[in-house]
């Protein structure tokens, strides 16, 4: 609701998004995410926005409530509270995710690496005059050549996503 009152009243108003970012002494960008509704502008700002925009704080929420400023500021700072939490849950869950898709390509790679250490290529002792037995061998043969050459990478490329994931600034 708070995405599609900012667009709206903006629009009303006839400023674009790099206008009213002027105005407000911040990125594009930021308008931009606000009207996706991927972030909320903190309690300062929308103050600064309703400002701008000539419009109260309470429609831009899509509320008619008058209340006292302080009730009002309170109120603001709850709802913006409820939705940057939602917000961080959301972003929580997308990372916990990745995560453990990393952690459950690093195991299977280990897992084919030992399989295929264990059978020792079995298919080189093939009689290959019959053709299913020679169509068969070229077949693993040629998983068995790619995976050797591609699953290093794509361990450590998840490796380092995965130590990515913990501390941001080491990446």
């Amino acid at each position: 609701m708070l995405s599609e009152n900012i667009k709206t009243i903006r629009k009303s108003k006839g400023l674009s998004q790099q206008e009213l970012a002027v105005k407000l002494n911040i990125v594009r960008q930021t308008v931009s995410k606000w009207e996706q509704g991927l972030s909320v502008p903190d309690s300062d700002m929308l103050i600064s926005l309703s400002e701008v925009l000539e419009t109260p704080v309470s429609t831009l929420l899509g509320e008619a409530v008058i209340e006292t400023e302080v009730d009002t500021l309170k109120a603001i700072s709850e709802k913006l509270e409820v939705i940057n939490l939602q917000l961080a849950q959301r972003e929580t869950k997308r990372r916990k995710m990745i995560h453990w898709s990393l952690i459950s390509i690093c195991a299977i790679i280990v897992i084919v690496f030992a399989i295929l250490l264990e059978l020792e290529s079995p298919y080189l002792g093939w009689n290959y005059n019959d053709p299913e037995t020679a169509l068969l061998g070229v077949a693993f043969h040629s998983f068995e050549w790619m995976f050797v050459r591609v699953a290093p990478i794509i361990l450590i490329g998840a490796i380092i996503l995965l130590k990515c994931g913990h501390k941001s600034s080491d990446c």
